[in-house]
């Protein structure tokens, strides 16, 4: 088995009110007063009050943005070429960062043996793995890989390779880095599916530092995983390539796949795993929405203070796609090193992405 030694999340420098991105929402998006009137209600009953992104332009003027055109128009708008330059330019730095913060007094960068890099919002060859070996002056040999396209559930998937290199090596010191540059994908067509990630998504980084379960740091065991994919959400919620930029599809009938699916889904992976409802003290659920963790309320009869952690980073942070439910576990992580009574601890962990794809892990502290 192997155990989670620790957890960092970042965020790029700039912070915005979901206030502030309504208001370049409502210059794109609304063409008349009643239009406006529905995007302000969407976006105050969002659940999210701040977002982060490498771009400044969500909450400046005109004349000072950097990525959008300074036109009333927005055009010419930014194509795919424009936004993997911003993704090249921020994405390893953000991953290094977080990174650092990650193993600082666990472990030096040429400790490392296996890195994951993980993300849907940019990709090159060269990529980004080796731009953080570089700059952190990793060994030329260390074993890697990315998850790449995966989504929102991602970092489950790069979890559970983790757990089958540390099993193989007792030495191991893996590397997990999440790292989403949604805000860069935004688009200028009047959808739904624009809108709605407009609304939502945001960017953000997290650092997963995995050893084998005999290594003497506590940390957080994991004993499980388990996946579905509903195939009748396959068309519900997908990521495409395009030229003006990654397309996402997020129908409102996702919720209702969510609430119809997802306890059948947690029973199955707790039987899985020997263990009830009863038994998890902890809930770990990826906050693709607020409609989405109030599904999985009606779902599954967990109540609002049992998702507390999952609210508070949609609050706080938004959806980062992949990072999101680590931000979430950090939180869990955070509260367990703290606590007295954790004999009994035990983190039920779920994420959700295309396909309709459901990622879960079940993990105990030690």
């Amino acid at each position: 088995m192997s155990k989670i030694i620790s957890i960092a999340t970042g965020v790029p420098q700039y912070k915005h009110q979901q206030d502030a991105i309504f208001e370049f929402a409502d210059t794109i998006y609304s063409e008349s007063e009643t239009d406006s009137r529905k995007l302000k209600f969407l976006y105050r009953h969002s659940g999210i009050d701040t977002r982060f992104s490498v771009l400044p332009d969500y909450s400046s003027n005109a004349e000072d943005r950097q990525f959008y055109s300074k036109s009333k128009s927005l055009e010419p708008f930014p194509d795919l070429e424009k936004r993997m330059q911003w993704f090249a330019c921020n994405a390893a730095k953000l991953s290094v960062e977080t990174i650092l913060d990650c193993i600082a007094d666990k472990i030096e960068p040429a400790e490392i043996t296996h890195l994951i890099t993980v993300s849907c919002t940019g990709m090159s060859a060269p990529g980004m793995d080796l731009d953080i070996m570089e700059t952190l002056g990793l060994s030329p040999n260390i074993f890697r890989t990315s998850v790449n396209f995966m989504g929102c559930y991602a970092a489950i998937h790069a979890l559970k390779i983790a757990d089958a290199l540390c099993n193989g090596d007792e030495k191991a010191n893996i590397i997990i880095v999440c790292t989403e540059l949604c805000t860069l994908h935004f688009q200028k067509e009047n959808s739904i599916d624009n809108i709605t990630s407009t609304l939502l998504f945001a960017d953000g980084c997290a650092a997963v530092l995995m050893q084998n379960n005999t290594a003497s740091a506590r940390g957080m065991t994991l004993k499980n995983f388990f996946s579905d994919v509903a195939f009748k959400g396959k068309k519900d919620m997908s990521w495409q390539l395009s030229s003006r930029g990654f397309l996402m599809t997020l129908t409102g009938y996702v919720p209702d796949l969510v609430k119809e699916d997802f306890d059948s889904l947690l029973n199955k992976a707790l039987l899985n795993a020997g263990m009830d409802k009863g038994s998890i003290s902890h809930w770990c659920i990826h906050p693709g929405g607020k409609k989405i963790l109030e599904a999985i309320q009606q779902s599954t009869g967990l109540k609002a203070a049992q998702l507390q952690f999952s609210y508070d980073v949609l609050r706080e942070y938004g959806n980062m796609s992949s990072p999101t439910v680590l931000f979430v576990l950090e939180k869990i992580l955070r509260e367990l090193k703290e606590g007295t009574d954790i004999k009994d601890a035990a983190v039920f962990g779920a994420a959700f992405g295309p396909g309709l794809t459901m990622e879960t892990f079940i993990a105990t502290y030690d």
